[in-house]
């Protein structure tokens, strides 16, 4: 007989929402997604997007509260395949930075409720960016006892204290820097720069191999010109 799991229903692993309401919207969440990912590579952070986060745990038949942001990062916790972040069995640690890319739909007083609920919850630096109309906007503080910083355009460029990357404002709209100074890419720039590598190394092999049937044609064997 096979048995199937018991799931529980109070932590649910889906809103019902969508992951963004527009192509723009979902570009955005991809974009910082993939590049803080490539940013804390070989380190001990999580990053997603769009995942559920439940703070605390509730009793049974109790309502948890919870939030999805656009993107998390959690410091201290591995990358790792995960249905929602229970934040009780991830030795209690909260996301220190979130990411809300703002959409049509999204309402002022929706986005206060995220800023309480973040800051109520543990969340150090949270940021807003409408791509829209360019309007971007966040708060930081160093730890929970601190009052949070109001980060406004007039701020930028903004050196994000945990993460060590730079937001500047163009005309085109928000940038974002690497701690180096190199900017993040989209995936089809990342698709792009691979591609051109391949092809460098591609023509580098062709000049040797041609080089080598050179050296063949004038009767020197390659290997002879070995030192070792």
């Amino acid at each position: 007989m096979v048995q199937t799991p018991i799931t529980s229903t109070q932590y649910p692993d889906t809103d019902g929402k969508p992951m963004a309401d527009n192509t723009l919207q979902y570009q955005w969440i991809v974009y910082l997604v993939e590049n803080l990912r490539r940013h804390f590579a070989g380190q001990t952070v999580f990053v997603a997007g769009d995942l559920l986060w439940y703070p605390v745990q509730v009793e049974p038949g109790q309502t948890p509260p919870r939030q999805a942001p656009d993107v998390m990062v959690v410091l201290g916790r591995p990358q790792c395949d995960r249905s929602s972040y229970k934040q009780w069995e991830e030795e209690g640690i909260a996301p220190q930075v979130v990411f809300e890319i703002i959409s049509p739909s999204n309402t002022v007083a929706e986005m206060a409720n995220k800023q309480t609920f973040y800051a109520r919850h543990g969340v150090l630096e949270m940021y807003f960016y409408d791509p829209d109309s360019g309007n971007f906007w966040g708060f930081a503080r160093e730890t929970l006892d601190d009052e949070t910083r109001l980060v406004m355009p007039l701020d930028l460029p903004w050196t994000s204290p945990l993460l060590k990357i730079r937001f500047e404002q163009y005309e085109q709209g928000l940038s974002v820097f690497y701690p180096d100074g190199e900017p993040f890419k989209t995936l089809q720039e990342f698709a792009e720069e691979r591609d051109r590598a391949l092809a460098r190394a591609a023509q580098t092999q062709q000049h040797l191999d041609r080089a080598l049937a050179k050296l063949k044609e004038l009767g020197i064997d390659p290997e002879t010109l070995n030192p070792s």
